[in-house]
C-alpha cells in the first residue's frame, strides 16, 4: 500500500471515529409484537446530518441474495463494505412471500448499517429476546410423594399445585393432576 492509499484509509476511519463520538443512542420508538425497535427513518434522521458533517455516505444494495452495505468517504472514495445474506426459508404469520422478503430486507438494512457505523439503539435484547429461566424437571418419585400427601389429606390440592408451579412437568404428570 503506497502513502496515498494509507492516507485514504486513514481518512475513512478517522471520519468514522469522529461520527461515532458524536452519534447519540438512538431510542427504540417503534413497537413490534412484544418488542420495540428504532426504525430506519428514525435512524436516518439521526445519522444523516452527522454522516454529512464527517464527509461520509452509505449505500445499501441488493446483490444476489445479499444486502451489501457500503460506507464511503466522500473526499477520498475509500470504502468499507459488508454483505449480509437474506434468509429465504422464512415464513411470517399473515405475510405473503413478498412481504416476508421486504421485512427481511428492512431488518437486515437496519442491523447491518447499525453494525457498520457502530451505533447503539438502546438495550440489545434482539438476538435472544428476553431471557426466561428454564424450569427444572420434577422427579416422578417426588411427584408421587406429593400425590400421596394429597390423597392422605396431608396437603390440599391447591397447596400441591402451587408447589409444583416451579417445575416443568411431564405429560404423564400433567395427566395425573387432572385426575386429582
Amino acid at each position: 500500500m503506497n502513502k496515498t492509499e494509507k492516507q485514504q484509509t486513514k481518512s475513512i476511519y478517522k471520519s468514522l471515529a469522529a461520527f461515532q463520538q458524536e452519534c447519540p443512542v438512538i431510542h427504540k420508538a417503534t413497537k413490534g409484537y412484544g418488542y420495540s425497535y428504532a426504525d430506519l427513518p428514525t435512524i436516518f434522521s439521526v445519522i444523516n446530518p452527522l454522516l454529512k458533517k464527517h464527509k461520509l455516505g452509505f449505500t445499501q444494495l441488493m446483490n444476489d441474495n445479499c444486502i451489501e452495505t457500503t460506507l464511503f468517504h466522500i473526499e477520498t472514495g475509500q470504502t468499507i463494505t459488508s454483505k449480509t445474506e437474506i434468509p429465504t426459508e422464512v415464513s411470517l404469520k399473515g405475510m405473503n412471500d413478498f412481504q416476508v422478503l421486504g421485512s427481511a430486507c428492512t431488518y437486515i438494512r437496519r442491523y447491518s448499517l447499525s453494525s457498520m457505523l457502530g451505533i447503539v439503539t438502546d438495550k440489545d435484547t434482539d438476538a435472544a429476546g428476553e431471557q426466561i429461566a428454564k424450569k427444572k424437571k420434577l422427579s416422578n418419585d417426588r411427584f408421587q410423594k406429593g400425590i400421596d400427601k394429597v390423597s392422605n389429606d396431608e396437603l390440599s390440592k391447591d397447596e400441591f399445585l402451587n408447589m409444583i408451579l416451579q417445575y416443568d412437568l411431564t405429560s404423564t404428570q400433567k395427566a395425573a393432576i387432572k385426575l386429582l
